[in-house]
């Protein structure tokens, strides 16, 4: 396993300076592979001769490599050479990987390696990623992972309020979860930026928020001058609210995601059939509309603190409705919080399905709000974007609502009673 190890992060580094002359590297495969098996051998040894020293023995043993590899470090470093210490960063951590992988962990030592090589050979990548990543998307991910790494596991884990219906950790655990999904999308939409095209532009951005790409792609309609394109990017951008509901009902409760499938599935395909048609009338690639569609950094502080309102409402507005109305007053709920978020809706009955709530009273409810946002989007872009574009939405949105209110709205208000 160290043998390997070596072989595999030393192949990495020899293969950034193939091309260079013998001896004008620190180390390459032959020293990366050597320091994996030093690494190894004493490590062995020092068990052979008193087990619970071995690990000091190997740190004995890892202070003339290191100091070798600083010692290359300084010459390498010498102008006109450039300063960087990974690769000898590297070859340390290899040897330590040795060791790991016969004191007992090998499965750690092969997985940590193949991570090191993957890491050191995505440079360019990565280094695209800082190029582009501006000060305001830093600062968000760092609030994200404040709030969530820091923040979330010191938060009360019981139940407070009317009805004991708001836990603080799980509310805010809910909160992570969409602005985590939402900071994927919005990261993968800047990655895939305008070389792509609008309409992947659109898929990604849509996971983050599709309602802000509808906006955007309502006002450039007019730079576009072509309806079908528009509408084919707002469908696609809908679609993949769906496919975020699953995730996220999915990750609350398992059993609903499947029961929940064939309904979403239905809103997926009909808004992913119109978008294709579309997309093939238009004939278009507007490209450059891509790095116009402005879509929020969807994790800073002010606008997770209002989504966490937001759901505390809607998780005592729920509560409230339920005692007062029944689940008439679920369905209201369901509708009116749809026409601007259909995702507090999802976290704040998803988790209750099965317990005090019936699992199609939930999916319905889950349906109605998500009919209610995908009709919404259609009437913002019919009165933004003018009536070309807007009834070329309009018309699969309802379909797609249609169809899947269809089923469980005669199953809750005629399939009870005719049963």
């Amino acid at each position: 396993m160290a043998l390997a190890i070596g072989l595999l992060v030393g192949s990495e580094r020899g293969w950034h300076r193939r091309n260079h002359s013998e001896g004008s590297r620190v180390a390459g495969i032959r020293t990366f592979t050597v320091l994996a098996l030093l690494g190894a051998l004493v490590t062995t040894a020092g068990q052979y001769w008193r087990d619970d020293l071995a690990i000091g023995i190997a740190a004995v043993g890892f202070l003339p490599a290191g100091l070798l590899l600083v010692a290359g470090y300084q010459r390498a470093a010498e102008p006109p050479r450039r300063l960087s210490i990974t690769t000898e960063v590297a070859a340390m951590l290899v040897y330590w990987l040795g060791v790991i992988a016969v004191a007992g962990e090998p499965l750690i030592a092969a997985a940590s390696a193949v991570v090191l090589a993957l890491l050191l050979h995505l440079k360019d990548t990565l280094h695209r990623w800082l190029r582009i990543l501006d000060q305001r998307e830093l600062l968000g991910t760092l609030q994200f992972l404040l709030l969530s790494v820091v923040m979330l596991p010191l938060l009360p884990d019981r139940d407070f309020g009317p009805w004991d219906a708001l836990n603080p950790r799980e509310v805010w655990w809910m909160v992570v979860l969409i602005a985590g999904l939402s900071l994927l999308g919005y990261f993968a939409m800047r990655a895939a930026g305008p070389r792509w095209g609008l309409l992947a532009t659109a898929l990604a951005g849509g996971i983050a928020s599709s309602t802000a790409v509808t906006l955007s792609l309502s006002r450039l309609h007019r730079e576009l001058g072509n309806p079908a394109m528009t509408a084919a990017g707002v469908l696609l951008a809908s679609s993949t609210m769906y496919l975020r509901m699953l995730v996220v009902i999915g990750v609350l409760n398992p059993a609903l995601a499947w029961d929940s499938l064939p309904l979403l599935a239905i809103g997926l395909g009909v808004l992913l059939l119109a978008a294709l048609w579309h997309w093939r009338q238009g004939a278009g690639d507007a490209r450059q509309a891509g790095e116009r569609i402005a879509v929020r950094n969807p994790f800073e502080l002010a606008p997770a603190l209002q989504f966490g309102a937001l759901l505390v409402i809607v998780m005592l507005a729920s509560e409230a409705l339920l005692a007062a109305f029944g689940q008439t007053g679920l369905y209201l709920l369901s509708v009116f919080t749809g026409v601007a978020d259909v995702d507090a809706i999802v976290l704040s009955l998803a988790p209750r399905a099965g317990e005090d709530l019936g699992s199609q009273e939930v999916i319905l409810c889950m349906v109605l709000a998500a009919a209610t946002n995908t009709v919404m989007k259609a009437v913002y872009c019919r009165l933004i974007a003018g009536s070309a574009p807007g009834w070329k939405v309009l018309w699969p949105a309802l379909l797609a609502s249609g169809g899947m209110l269809a089923l469980p709205l005669w199953q809750a208000f005629w399939g009870a009673g005719t049963g």
